[in-house]
């Protein structure tokens, strides 16, 4: 029987229906290009009814990849009225570093751009196995370099008014690039927003030993997530920020997480030492949300909280 008897009742219809139509959820498709087309099939069928928002422009573009790496696409999107420069908002999409596309969080990327009218450059970074990191980091922390470089074209600033969006795995890229950047000397970036991270390759919270079988990020697909990733290869601390030893001059965080979540555990002691190096931290946990709820179930209560909040700290964060 499914782990669903402590979800928020208005999210749980469509994880039901997920679970009713895929027995065990994403994780229980063994091959991850099978996996990626599901995935993707089940994000179109969503979209498909939906309308183009007038109200933002988009840009597809390539822009230079890591030194010796290919080209990196990107995604641009810039509110349809504006003035003055915008803040900016690198956007990182999630996909437990195995999954996932500049459509995979197009919608949030779109509404994130007319809400908060900021400029937004969403990254296809390379995923594993077939690219294990740091390529990832290396494709987001490039994203980053261009996207400042290149400022003045794409109509935002100053750069205390830039940040980095990402959820899930997007959340730990979100996480890896600031450290990236504090350790290479810059750029500079004025907040961090990161739902849910996947930030701590161990498994060994209570969280991640609890979470079995909802359906959306179990704790089988998260170790076999992470074995892809890490390629065989030891974790440091930016594959696995849980594993930084020093935290100190990131920038302002913002961390959400549901209690039904697997990522609870990890995600909480990292913005308690975020907390303790000095680094203000935004946190919220919130009952009955499952990983990604809000996606899944955007009509339910507890998703417009969710969403709520974190337009809240965006909006304050660049004004």
């Amino acid at each position: 029987m499914p782990q669903h008897e402590n979800i928020d009742p208005q999210s749980l219809e469509p994880l039901v229906a997920l679970y009713s139509a895929l027995p065990g959820g994403f994780n229980a498709i063994p091959d991850i290009n099978a996996r990626r087309a599901t995935l993707n099939g089940m994000l179109e069928a969503m979209t498909a009814d939906l309308p183009p928002n007038e109200n933002v422009l988009l840009e597809d573009r390539v822009i230079p990849g890591p030194a010796g790496n290919p080209d990196l696409p990107v995604r641009i999107y810039r509110p349809a009225k504006s003035s003055g420069p915008l803040p900016g908002i690198l956007f990182i999409h999630g996909g437990g570093m195995v999954m996932g596309t500049l459509d995979t969080d197009h919608l949030t990327a779109v509404m994130l751009c007319e809400t908060i009218g900021a400029l937004i450059v969403s990254v296809d970074y390379r995923l594993a196995p077939e690219h294990p990191a740091p390529a990832a980091i290396d494709d987001c922390y490039a994203a980053l370099q261009w996207m400042t470089a290149n400022a003045s074209e794409l109509g935002y600033g100053p750069v205390d008014r830039l940040a980095i969006y990402g959820g899930s795995a997007g959340g730990g890229l979100t996480i890896a690039t600031a450290l990236v950047s504090r350790d290479r000397g810059g750029p500079s970036i004025g907040f961090l927003m990161a739902p849910y991270p996947m930030i701590d390759d161990r498994n060994v919270t209570d969280s991640s030993q609890a979470i079995l079988d909802i359906g959306i990020w179990d704790r089988s697909g998260n170790i076999e997530a992470w074995e892809w990733y890490l390629g065989g290869n030891s974790a440091d601390q930016y594959s696995a920020p849980t594993r930084a030893s020093d935290l100190t001059g990131l920038p302002p965080t913002f961390i959400d997480v549901g209690d039904q979540d697997m990522f609870m555990d990890e995600d909480l002691e990292f913005a308690g030492r975020l907390k303790d190096a000095q680094v203000p931290v935004e946190l919220h946990v919130y009952p009955g949300a499952y990983h990604a709820s809000e996606v899944f179930a955007p009509a339910a209560e507890l998703s417009q909280r969710i969403w709520a909040a974190r337009i809240a700290a965006l909006k304050t964060a660049l004004a």
